[in-house]
């Protein structure tokens, strides 16, 4: 063979091993393109798929957040009693068993204690420091608690009596002490599952001093202690009378606010 035809043939077989070398390379790129879109695509989907979660973990979040809010209101009213029986009549209240209906529709019979309320009596002596007054306290044996109790004074009211002026008598009888003012602080129920009894607080103030005249079932100590004593005996957990601990609190807060103005 020529030389020069040994040439040529030289070329052409080193295009040929070119073109082959370049076809790989194209073929490569091309594979690891298709990849690289479907891996893209696969983050994508990923991405909205937890853009989904989170928007319905905020949704489950709102409607946690409404359910906590409020009562809506859309139960309201008074039971309807279908029939009522008195079980239990004593001195001091009275048991009844109700058949009713009450406002959600709900059909149940409820063991219920009557009783004609009680007045709170919380007495301030402030004459000498506003800031930490004095307050009347009683010490008693409760047998339902099966021990003493610090309390404020307090006592059954009358079928028909004015709160006001049981809230007067009992602190007169209890105490000895007569008050030149009155103001109402607060009302609650004390256990509104099954004992019907309300308790109206009232705030007397401008003490008088006299002599108690308790009933003959009565052995009461009493005491005037500071403020700030009781709510410290109230911090320890000395004070467990429900009464004591609701007038206590609320007028050591107004106290405070007024304080702050």
């Amino acid at each position: 063979m020529p030389c020069w035809a040994q040439s040529m043939h030289e070329v052409r077989r080193i295009v040929w091993v070119y073109s082959i070398l370049i076809g790989t390379r194209t073929r490569a790129r091309r594979k690891t393109d298709t990849m690289a879109k479907k891996a893209k695509t696969a983050r994508s989907s990923d991405s909205e798929a937890n853009s989904e979660k989170v928007k319905l973990g905020k949704n489950k979040k709102k409607s946690r957040k409404a359910k906590k809010g409020k009562p809506d209101g859309k139960a309201s009213g008074q039971a309807e009693v279908l029939s009522s029986e008195m079980v239990f009549e004593g001195a001091l209240f009275r048991v009844s068993r109700d058949r009713l209906i009450e406002p959600g529709g709900k059909e149940a019979v409820r063991d219920v204690v009557r009783h004609n309320g009680s007045a709170v009596i919380l007495a301030v002596d402030n004459s000498k420091d506003k800031k930490d007054p004095w307050i009347v306290m009683e010490r008693q044996y409760r047998h339902a608690a099966n021990r003493f109790l610090w309390e404020v004074p307090a006592g059954k009211l009358e079928p028909g009596e004015d709160p006001l002026e049981g809230a007067k008598r009992e602190l007169e009888e209890e105490t000895g002490y007569r008050a030149k003012k009155w103001s109402e602080l607060v009302e609650y129920y004390a256990s509104p599952g099954f004992l019907g009894e309300s308790m109206k607080v009232f705030l007397a103030e401008g003490l008088v001093a006299g002599d108690a005249r308790p009933e003959d079932d009565e052995l009461i100590e009493m005491r005037l202690v500071k403020l700030s004593e009781l709510l410290k005996s109230i911090e320890k957990g000395e004070i467990m009378d429900g009464k004591t601990l609701s007038s206590v609190l609320l007028y050591a807060r107004r106290l405070g606010n007024k304080r702050s103005r």
